[in-house]
């Protein structure tokens, strides 16, 4: 089977070269790059699996790299940074990021995170089943086994987590998931308190959908609740 390919792009040396080496010893191909404009023309050529961003690049930041590639593509995109603090995750959740890490990391999390989002990217992404899982309702039709969803005949492009996260509230139409319940079952950690993880989220479904903030048609907020699709 063919390994994945994981670019990576830091422009300190030592910690993409240990990346790549940590990766490379799961049997992973990696693609590494100290600037963006190199990831840039590498994406274009190559598409890679999976993408892991430093946010503080010289010129182009990662941030300006994760725009580009929602653009166009829909494969995971882990955001590295060396700030801790809750801005600059919510910014890079917001623009299409699916994971964030702060530095100094341990570079087994970054590998277990790297396999959880390829995991999902994939089985999202595998092709017709012998089942094929397909909601379909009022227009929003989201189909699982070919990760494609399409609301009143327009092609949705949605991440891996967007897609997960609406799925779960499309399955359970009418159900009203809290914040935690909704965390730990898409992304599968343990739910901190004031993590703004799934707010980033459903805001960016809402856009995608062109929902009415103040009155949306489909994602429902329960206030002091949660959320719900019905």
């Amino acid at each position: 089977m063919e390994s994945s390919s994981v670019l990576v792009v830091d422009d300190e040396k030592e910690i993409a070269d240990l990346v790549e080496l940590y990766l490379k010893n799961e049997g992973y191909a990696v693609l590494k790059y100290y600037t963006a404009e190199e990831a840039l023309a590498c994406i274009a050529h190559t598409p890679p699996d999976l993408a892991i961003l430093d946010v503080m690049l010289p010129g182009t930041d990662g941030f300006s790299i994760c725009q580009c590639i929602r653009e166009k593509y829909t494969f995971p995109v882990i955001m590295l940074t060396a700030r801790s603090g809750d801005v600059e995750k919510i910014a890079g959740l917001a623009i299409g990021a699916d994971d964030y890490i702060t530095k100094p990391f341990n570079p087994l999390e970054l590998i277990a995170r790297v396999k959880a989002q390829l995991r999902r990217y994939q089985r999202y992404n595998a092709g017709k089943h012998e089942d094929a899982d397909e909601i379909d309702f009022s227009g929003l039709v989201i189909c699982r086994s070919t990760h494609e969803c399409t609301l009143y005949g327009k092609r949705l492009s949605l991440t891996p987590t967007e897609f997960e996260l609406l799925w779960l509230l499309c399955e359970n139409r009418g159900k009203v998931f809290s914040s935690e319940e909704l965390f730990e079952r898409v992304w599968k950690e343990k739910y901190l308190e004031n993590n703004n993880t799934v707010m980033v989220h459903i805001r960016r479904l809402r856009e995608k959908m062109q929902e009415d903030t103040r009155h949306p048609k489909w994602i429902k907020t329960v206030w002091g609740v949660g959320y719900k699709i019905e």
